[in-house]
């Protein structure tokens, strides 16, 4: 793999990783082997979280997802829970996006960042495969980036949604492949 490669490791974050239960080790290990794989290559390691301001001004009652978020209370930035898991923590060069809605693009600095470094290949993980995983995959097919999907660095609340994206949507637009495989990549 060249240097015009990121690895964006999505919403791996303290406050999401337990809605997964006994499988948030399953995804961390592997994402945190996937991150290794990446700074050895000299790869851009991009971190992107999801992450409200006190008072959640980015978020509309109309956005069922996270008007849930704003009334439970949640994933405020300057909180521990918002924070990323130690496993896959950021080196202190490498990028770290927030976002205040389901696509790593959607009103965020992702983009200019990609274009600034010549990044044409983006390798993803992240939580969840229904929701980070699959809007930003969408996003980038559409903007003409080469994908590659890290399927056992990623994971869902619903088993059989992550192995039908991971199966038959995701082949459509992106390389699958497991973290062992992403060095021939």
């Amino acid at each position: 793999m060249s240097t015009n490669q990121a690895l964006l490791l999505m919403d791996l974050q303290v406050e999401i990783l337990p809605r997964l239960g006994d499988r948030a080790k399953a995804v961390l290990e592997p994402a945190a082997a996937a991150l290794a794989t990446a700074r050895a290559a000299g790869w851009t390691v991009i971190h992107v979280v999801v992450g409200f301001r006190a008072g959640y001004p980015e978020v509309s009652p109309r956005n069922m997802s996270f008007s849930m978020i704003s009334k439970m209370g949640g994933l405020i930035v300057t909180t521990p829970g918002a924070n990323i898991a130690p496993e896959v923590a950021p080196k202190p060069d490498e990028p770290i996006v927030v976002k205040h809605r389901v696509s790593a693009f959607a009103g965020t600095d992702l983009e200019m960042i990609l274009r600034a470094r010549g990044i044409t290949k983006l390798a993803l993980c992240g939580i969840a495969t229904s929701g980070v995983v699959l809007s930003t995959l969408r996003h980038a097919a559409d903007a003409d980036y080469e994908l590659v999907v890290i399927k056992d660095a990623c994971a869902d609340m619903d088993e059989e949604v992550h192995r039908v994206l991971i199966e038959k949507v995701f082949p459509r637009q992106a390389t699958v492949v497991t973290t062992a495989e992403l060095t021939t990549q």
